[in-house]
């Protein structure tokens, strides 16, 4: 099974995530300008949800390499809504992409709205989300 991590953040938040994915797979985050090389049967997809939508750049990333687009599981952080899965279900439909129904989803800091975030339990609860999803492919 083959697994891929690609993220788009402004404010370092979304990164994190990423970063934590990562180093828990032993694998290699990298920024949705980096296209796909080859099939992923699981795409984390992580972002951030700005101005009431996903970023363009994420859009693009998975217009562009749908192809290579096993599984698309959606992980975000948001300071002011509660999940970002609606947006990507519209997305995942207009490419033909599978996306996992389950999603992570936390409290992104902004400003001075959720300090902190995600924090350390933020990340602890990713990566056994990560777990999750795990299992059911395997």
């Amino acid at each position: 099974m083959t697994i891929a991590i690609r993220y788009f953040t402004q404010t370092g938040n979304t990164k994190k995530m990423a970063d934590a994915i990562a180093e828990h797979l032993g694998i290699l985050a990298k920024p949705v300008t980096d296209d796909l090389d080859a099939k992923a049967d699981i795409l984390f997809i992580c972002n951030s949800v700005y101005y009431i939508g996903i970023h363009k750049s994420v859009k693009e990333f998975i217009a562009r390499n749908k192809a290579n687009i096993g599984t698309l599981v959606n992980v975000s952080s948001a300071a002011l809504i509660e999940s970002s899965y609606k947006k990507m279900k519209k997305i995942a439909k207009a490419n033909a992409v599978n996306l996992l129904e389950m999603e992570y989803h936390c409290k992104g800091s902004f400003k001075s709205i959720h300090k902190g975030h995600p924090n350390d339990e933020d990340l602890k609860n990713l990566i056994a989300f990560v777990d999750e999803v795990l299992k059911e492919y395997k």
